[in-house]
């Protein structure tokens, strides 16, 4: 952008970037908001133009706007919702805390660029005011946490929850090749009883499962709007019938089931269903997290450690251990489990009340829109990478998963209704004094016959069915 064109407003004159879409108050909020560097998510904006757009569409169909104007601002709000004014949303994350400063930046951008495309210059706030037409029968308080709610909702659906199903599904696929293979258990990190692989991945595929079921629960809450309140949730200003129309076409634009909050009272002051979003993701990460954390430990070795799982090569792992190769994907997914859990952290605090939830409204909006966005789109990234980078590669060690459940002391519980808790107990003291197999050691007792042992020791059948 080059040059400056001066502008106006209520608290005297502002220079703003010749070429750019945005206006006063925009330009005060980057004057005002020089902390983060980071802009508002390109998903929010995108939820602002769609919200803008059907604010217009519903005034043009009641009639309180002439069709040559709603069409110049649909059109001009279609531009921001496809992304491609995103350069023209410069104000930081860490701002007015009710995203007042994000809602003028949309009202002049697509102000100024609806009278572009009415032939117009840039800065005439007519015959499209930011104002009095763009924001309608609307008010920051409720835009804004509308816009919350659309943006992240869209972003689980349309992109976490499809990731997180292909990962399910990968790991389904992986608990039906390793169904055969048996291996020991392991409690508090102690050898325990014999359990198929396949059985392990099966909890990591249902882990995952429930994971999507509750974010797609958290979507419902998503999909309650504040449209309609205004300012405090009295609804001053707003046409009768205007939210209901907005979340209709909103709704029809999106497929998913946006409606107007039953109250709006508690939808601007109480921002129960974007922490229950935020919620939603750090429950995703930490099961990612158990999941990746236990692949890492099963892969571990490959000859001095556990060594069960034989994890795909992706990169060399040292700059100094020739052949080494570390479990760096299951890392990652580590790491972002951790980031998504302090996003969460955040996006609770800002919740508080007395912190940003005081009175008649929220005050930090922008902060939670960043967090619950940044999560899904991290938990989004890595569980696409985890699926294929590392699940879809994932071998198992049958040999090594038979050697150690061979040697596994914790075969002796399935002597104990034959011959008693504390006798087994022996047994099992014997195996490790001598370092011969509990078999061996029952054999020489004598106290159970040859194929009685058989059909007690029988490994397969100890894991159930």
């Amino acid at each position: 952008m080059t040059g400056r064109r001066g502008q106006s407003d209520s608290l005297g004159e502002v220079s703003v970037p010749a070429d750019a879409l945005y206006g006063d108050q925009t330009a005060r909020a980057v004057e005002n908001f020089p902390i983060s560097g980071r802009p508002m998510p390109g998903r929010f904006v995108a939820a602002l133009g769609l919200i803008k757009a059907a604010a217009a569409a519903a005034h043009k169909k009641a009639g309180r706007l002439e069709s040559k104007i709603a069409d110049a601002i649909i059109a001009a709000a279609k531009e921001v919702a496809d992304g491609k004014l995103n350069e023209h949303f410069p104000v930081d994350v860490f701002q007015t805390g009710s995203g007042t400063s994000s809602n003028m930046n949309a009202n002049e951008v697509i102000a100024n660029r609806a009278n572009q495309l009415l032939g117009r210059a840039i800065g005439s706030q007519s015959p499209v005011h930011p104002n009095d037409l763009v924001n309608m029968g609307q008010s920051s308080n409720d835009v804004i946490p509308s816009a919350v709610h659309i943006s992240a909702a869209l972003a689980i659906h349309n992109e976490l929850i499809p990731a997180l199903k292909l990962l399910s599904s990968a790991l389904a696929e992986k608990a039906r090749q390793f169904d055969a293979v048996v291996k020991v258990s392991r409690t508090h990190l102690q050898d325990a009883v014999p359990i198929r692989l396949g059985q392990e991945f099966s909890g990591y595929a249902a882990a995952v499962d429930e994971s999507v079921g509750i974010l797609g629960r958290a979507i419902d809450g998503l999909c309650v709007l504040a449209i309609g309140g205004t300012a405090v949730g009295t609804g001053l200003n707003c046409p009768e019938g205007f939210a209901g129309e907005v979340c209709r076409i909103v709704a029809g634009k999106t497929h998913l089931p946006f409606h107007e909050s039953p109250n709006h009272f508690a939808a601007h002051t109480v921002p129960i269903p974007a922490v229950r979003a935020s919620g939603a993701l750090k429950v995703t990460a930490v099961a990612l997290s158990k999941i990746a954390g236990d692949i890492r430990l099963l892969g571990s070795g490959p000859r001095c450690g556990i060594g069960e799982l034989i994890l795909p090569a992706v990169q060399p792992g040292s700059s100094i251990m020739p052949g080494k190769v570390n479990p760096v994907i299951p890392e990652a997914v580590i790491q972002v489990a951790c980031q998504v859990i302090g996003l969460d952290a955040a996006v609770a605090a800002a919740a508080f009340g007395g912190v940003g939830s005081i009175l008649e409204m929220h005050l930090a909006w922008p902060m939670i829109a960043a967090n619950l966005l940044e999560g899904v789109s991290l938990l989004t990234n890595v569980a696409k990478v985890f699926e294929e980078k590392c699940i879809r590669g994932l071998a198992a060690d049958e040999a090594r998963c038979g050697e150690l459940v061979g040697q596994s002391l914790m075969l002796a519980t399935a002597l104990v209704p034959k011959i008693g808790y504390d006798a087994a107990a022996e047994i099992a003291k014997q195996a490790h004094k001598t370092g011969k197999t509990i078999r061996q050691i029952a054999l020489q007792q004598g106290a159970i016959s040859e194929d009685e042992l058989d059909e007690l020791l029988d490994i397969r059948g100890q894991t159930g069915l």
